[in-house]
């Protein structure tokens, strides 16, 4: 295990179910979980810009987490994206993402399931609109869905992501003034998420009045 402190957000290089007996609850857990949909075609069925970014085989993605709910009681609110591939409790709070330019290949839009009592939101962004900002993840979320989705979460003072991957909804509660816990067991992506945060983190200091409109109008990416 390993464990860095970037400002307000603490960051863990390991398999989450060694961490999480070690955590105090926070405001809201907001995961994008393994699904268990990885194959070895995944590189052949790929748009050129996922294979830009690095899409392989996701050995990572072979069977849904088993931990899922250890992560989730840790959180007042609960966000999962791939909820629909879990046995989850019937919710009307669903958010969705739309991807107007998905291809054939890939799914029109995206679910997370929020143990939230309201109305379904979905949120539309282009997947060519992510493009600048991919770092090497193959299921990487785009920076604005990651900041709306906080905002549907009612912007926690505190979130957890359990399965951080390349850190993007670290970045986005950096950007909202939150505090952060991020778990990830490839040091790869770990190693991606630590740069980000750290960026993120440098630029918010530089921005403290305002940081998400101020690093928004600089147009600051990520």
């Amino acid at each position: 295990m390993k464990r860095e402190v970037i400002g307000d957000a603490v960051l863990y290089l390991a398999d989450c179910r060694e961490v999480l007996p070690t955590l105090q609850r926070v405001a809201a857990v907001i995961v994008d979980p393994p699904y268990g949909i990885g194959d070895t075609d995944a590189r052949a069925r790929a748009t050129k810009w996922q294979r830009a970014a690095g899409m392989e085989a996701r050995e990572w993605d072979r069977e849904p987490v088993s931990e899922l709910a250890e992560v989730l009681a840790l959180g007042d609110v609960q966000v999962v994206w791939g909820g629909n591939y879990y046995p989850l409790k019937p919710s009307r709070g669903w958010l969705t993402w739309f991807k107007p330019d998905a291809p054939p290949s890939m799914a029109s839009l995206e679910l997370a399931w929020t143990n939230l009592d309201r109305n379904a939101r979905q949120f539309s962004w282009s997947i060519g609109a992510t493009n600048a900002e991919r770092v090497g993840h193959p299921t990487q979320k785009p920076l604005a869905l990651m900041r709306w989705c906080q905002e549907q979460a009612g912007n926690p003072a505190s979130v957890l992501d359990a399965y951080m991957g390349s850190g993007t909804t670290g970045v986005a509660a950096v950007m909202a003034g939150a505090s952060f816990i991020g778990i990830e067991r490839e040091p790869a992506y770990f190693d991606i998420a630590c740069r980000r945060i750290e960026q993120a983190q440098r630029q918010a200091a530089l921005f403290a009045h305002d940081a998400p409109a101020a690093m928004e109008q600089a147009g600051l990416g990520f």
